[in-house]
């Protein structure tokens, strides 16, 4: 297990429930598969919970044909066969308690954590009687906080990408100063390289758009579908990578530049907005982390989308303010979010997400400026991928 049991246990009774109940089948929750850390030659193909009260011995409930499923975690085994020893089982694991938290989200309303099916919650209901709960701030705090280690490598990856939009701005600037036929694929198939070449990688392949391409947030530039580069073109680019090392987490950046001497005021104009919007949500996040009061991930969403809409821009701001960041690009932890959704979970310390605001006129061009914060054990907030931009970068100057 990869947790200590007294951690988890300290948690579910500082969030007022009476137990986690982790449920997986054929390996179909990936925060249960992450927190256990299951043997990886277990077949697991029939289902099995996990209960960890908030005091006392955890419980396992597995089937009669893998019942050694669990024996790697602590706890007492109850052993089922049938679906009726199935629902006896289940009350008997959680012994009672009428508050009982799983991966599960009401209306859906936080997608990451909503991965236990209908049927499921339904049949604990049933079996229980138990108030069924969310587990998503529980999930964050085993899920997505950091230690020393992978805050380190989030700042090695971080400067890595940083050095990889600057060197990917000199690579359009030398292409098209040579009158070299240069396109946004040729440009991703660069930084690619420059991945490489600072050992860190991306499961996905970062992103280089173009004038209308970048009024489309999630473009990708591909063998066969790109855009050719030319001077007083508009572009975005937006990146992310981690260390090759296990454990590693991502960093997640995006700037923006003119393919020319000087920047047309129609561009400069828009970044400044964007700009103003994504230093509203740190100078939120500061002060209010400070004030020692919860601060919500919603609420650093309203701060950057606030002020896009004092200047007018409000209905070109088409997605929330940040992500979760972890091993995966996109985190368990809390998003800012209240558009896409309300995200009422907590900002936690040594936890990290994008502020990402951005104004995106569709066949036209899209701005969108992106750094990291990360919130220390003090509640410090440190922005990566400093220095910021502060302008649109004129790439031929």
């Amino acid at each position: 297990m990869k947790i200590k049991l007294t951690d988890i246990q300290n948690a579910i009774r500082q969030l007022g429930f009476d137990g986690w109940l982790m449920y997986s089948f054929r390996k179909n929750n990936p925060v249960v598969d992450r927190i256990l850390d299951l043997p990886s030659h277990l077949v697991l193909m029939r289902r099995y919970y996990y209960y960890v009260p908030a005091n006392g011995t955890p419980q396992k409930l597995v089937h009669s044909i893998e019942r050694g499923s669990l024996d790697s975690v602590p706890g007492d085994k109850t052993v089922f066969s049938s679906w009726q020893e199935l629902e006896a089982g289940l009350k008997k694991i959680t012994g009672g308690a009428k508050r009982i938290a799983m991966e599960y989200s009401q209306e859906c309303a936080i997608p990451y954590v909503s991965i236990v099916d209908a049927g499921t919650i339904e049949m604990v209901r049933k079996a229980t009687g138990a108030e069924i709960v969310s587990s998503a701030d529980l999930v964050q705090i085993f899920d997505a906080t950091w230690d020393d280690e992978q805050w380190q490598m989030h700042q090695e990856a971080g400067k890595a990408l940083i050095e990889t939009v600057h060197e990917a701005f000199a690579f359009i600037k030398d292409n098209i100063r040579a009158g070299k036929k240069l396109t946004e694929f040729d440009v991703q198939k660069f930084m690619l390289q420059c991945f490489e070449k600072r050992n860190v990688y991306s499961s996905a392949a970062p992103n280089c758009s173009v004038n209308e391409n970048s009024g489309d947030p999630h473009y990708e530039p591909t063998e066969t579908i790109f855009k050719e580069i030319r001077k007083d073109d508009f572009v975005l680019i937006d990146l992310w990578a981690k260390k090759k090392a296990p454990r590693s987490v991502y960093a997640d950046y995006a700037w923006v530049g003119y393919v020319g001497e000087t920047v047309p005021e129609k561009y400069e104009k828009i970044f400044q907005i964007v700009k103003g919007a994504r230093d509203a949500a740190v100078d939120f996040l500061r002060k209010a982390l400070k004030s020692g009061q919860p601060v919500y991930g919603w609420q650093v969403d309203d701060a950057s989308r606030q002020y896009i809409a004092s200047k007018g821009y409000g209905e070109y701001f088409i997605h929330r303010t940040g992500h979760s960041i972890g091993e995966e690009v996109h985190g368990n932890g809390a998003n800012m979010d209240n558009m896409e959704t309300k995200d009422i979970r907590r900002i936690l310390p040594r936890t990290c997400f994008s502020i990402e605001p951005g104004i995106y006129f569709y066949n036209d061009f899209g701005i969108r400026s992106e750094v990291d914060a990360y919130i220390t054990e003090n509640n410090d907030v440190i922005v990566t991928g400093a220095p910021m931009q502060e302008n649109v970068v004129p790439i031929l100057k």
